[in-house]
């Protein structure tokens, strides 16, 4: 009977190890449960994190191409009227050197 009674107090500590091991399990299941639900959540905010900075960027692109455009127009016109005004400035001169040459013979 003591063979019988030894077998029965293995069986009973293998039972409560087991019984320890299944809790053990159940509770590392529902912390992985929860793990992977708050890094769903983690994916779920980034990505809209992602598309927003993205929407920004977006945004940012198109007021610097229509930045730069306007800009290149306006330099533009102002090299235009610094081209007509130098233009202007060279024929006064020549009409200038033409009256200076005429005055000069005059006085001679």
């Amino acid at each position: 009977m003591s063979n019988n009674a030894s077998d029965r107090e293995l069986l009973e500590l293998v039972l409560t190890q087991v019984s320890k091991l299944t809790m053990d399990m159940d509770g590392l299941k529902s912390d992985m449960a929860k793990i992977k639900s708050d890094m769903t959540k983690m994916h779920n905010e980034m990505q809209i994190g992602f598309n927003q900075v993205n929407e920004r960027i977006d945004k940012v692109e198109k007021t610097v191409v229509k930045i730069e455009h306007e800009h290149g127009e306006k330099l533009s016109a102002l090299f235009d009227g610094y081209k007509q005004n130098s233009d202007k400035l060279d024929r006064i001169e020549a009409e200038v050197s033409k009256h200076e040459e005429i005055i000069l013979r005059r006085v001679r």
